[in-house]
């Protein structure tokens, strides 16, 4: 491992215990129904900032970050919804277009099976009904 990888990690990890800190130290009373709700949607240029840059500057960018994770999150079978929600509305909002979200989530369909990627598309498009909503 290199210094700016080590770097790297622990700056990541001293990040995610700051967050935990902020949220609930305990994290006993954490409710996760809602949680999607909880966090607004960050803007593009918060998402490239934190996502795209801070984190790995020559890797990957926010909107490639997020459908990674979407297609993790239906690989999972789509059991964290509210995560699920939460990264299909930031992918939008980093430039996803709802063509690639549903063709990363089909994509995925040969890992985590139909059913899998069944409710990921349910939540999909429950979340672009949503965006459209707003939009009008």
């Amino acid at each position: 491992m290199n210094d700016a990888y080590a770097r790297l990690v622990q700056q990541m990890l001293e990040s995610g215990q700051e967050m935990l800190r902020a949220f609930n130290p305990a994290l006993e009373q954490m409710q996760v129904k809602g949680f999607d709700k909880m966090f607004p949607t960050l803007s593009k240029d918060m998402m490239e900032a934190w996502f795209g840059r801070t984190f790995n500057r020559e890797g990957l960018d926010a909107k490639t970050r997020l459908l990674v994770t979407i297609a993790a999150l239906t690989v999972l079978g789509a059991q964290a919804e509210p995560q699920m929600k939460l990264t299909i509305r930031h992918a939008i909002e980093a430039g996803a277009s709802q063509r690639e979200i549903a063709e990363v989530i089909w994509q995925m369909s040969m890992f985590g099976g139909l059913p899998a990627m069944q409710k990921a598309l349910e939540i999909a498009q429950a979340v672009f009904a949503e965006t459209e909503e707003k939009s009008e």
